[in-house]
């Protein structure tokens, strides 16, 4: 094994140390010619960190439309998907009981009218008493009660669109039996959503009606800014979340059902933030050249979270005020010289 003699080792060491001064071949040795570099400065920013939440587009009004009377579904002129307006026709109920019922209250009225205008005449000719014309008043009073009812009944019979917009269930169809509260059809609203959330219920105490939230629609590639209408009550206890209701932008296109995120931000926190041309990667490992107090490179390897605009934040490996290079030029190494553009 061959060693160095001591005289020699001491020799190469006066060599490099120069007596404290500097030469062109010490920088070529200490990281070769200047590079010429942008610097900025690593800041402490707030940001508000979103929380993401699942959602589920929903229309702003539905409503389940039921018979009030029973009876064979004699026709139904609506399909799947059918834009209705408010008072068109649903579905209409063959109840023949309510026809004969109309038929029985509509004869008892004109029977009761009948003898009231006779005894009326009669009165006037002193030929009756007041006393049979009042009660004849009565009589007709109820008959015509009834055969209010009775048309009011035959009415039911034929099943409207309570507001305009599109029969989005069909459940039921021609033949089948209409019971009283059963639905029929469901009719949404049209070009009227929301979109139904649950929120942490971190976050729901200082959210109230008309804050602002992100919804994104992923099927549609959609993003758009929504406001809260309403706020539930009551937190669910095991998930830990209270239901929300955000409006949907009329300019805004969705359908009823569809998947969507909705993003919260929630309360400021503080991030160190560079721009995102600092940080390159080779492999999976991140690293920042630094400018250090003798404006010469430093690398560091760094750990980076969220990315905001050009920005990048950095989870380790910097600190606050530090001066990183920008967009560092292709052969920058450690220790090389920095010439600092303005």
């Amino acid at each position: 094994m061959k060693t160095v003699p001591i005289a020699l080792f001491f020799a190469a060491a006066a060599l490099l140390s120069g007596c404290g001064k500097s030469s062109p071949e010490i920088d070529a040795l200490a990281g070769g010619a200047p590079a010429r570099v942008r610097l900025a400065t690593v800041r402490s920013l707030e940001f508000a960190l979103p929380t993401e939440s699942v959602g589920t587009v929903r229309p702003q009004r539905t409503a389940q439309v039921a018979s009030k009377v029973m009876g064979a579904i004699a026709q139904m002129p609506v399909a799947l998907g059918q834009r209705v307006r408010a008072g068109d026709l649903v579905a209409r109920i063959d109840a023949d009981e309510i026809s004969a019922r109309v038929a029985q209250a509509r004869a008892q009225f004109n029977a009761a009218r009948r003898d009231l205008e006779r005894e009326r005449d009669l009165l006037a000719k002193s030929a009756s008493t007041a006393e049979t014309v009042r009660d004849l008043e009565d009589r007709f009073a109820g008959a015509q009660a009834a055969l209010r009812e009775a048309e009011d009944m035959a009415g039911y019979t034929e099943v409207k669109a309570p507001f305009d917009g599109i029969i989005s269930r069909k459940l039921a169809d021609v033949g089948d039996l209409a019971s009283p509260g059963l639905a029929l059809v469901e009719v949404e609203a049209s070009g009227q959503f929301q979109i139904e959330a649950p929120l942490p219920d971190s976050e729901a105490g200082r959210l109230g009606a008309g804050s602002a939230v992100t919804v994104i629609i992923p099927d549609r590639n959609t993003t758009f800014e929504g406001r809260i209408v309403e706020v539930s009550s009551s937190a669910d206890p095991g998930a830990h979340t209270v239901m929300a209701k955000i409006s949907v932008p009329a300019e805004v296109t969705v359908r009823s059902g569809e998947f969507a995120r909705v993003l919260v931000n929630g309360a400021p926190v503080a991030a160190l933030m560079v721009p995102a041309s600092a940080v390159t990667a080779v492999g999976q490992i991140q690293r920042v050249f630094v400018a250090g107090d003798d404006n010469r490179a430093v690398l560091r390897l760094v750990r980076t979270g969220a990315v905001r605009d050009d920005l990048v934040e950095v989870l380790s490996g910097l600190d606050a005020n530090e001066r990183v290079v920008v967009a560092p030029p292709a052969g920058l190494r450690e220790g090389q010289p920095l010439e600092i553009q303005r």
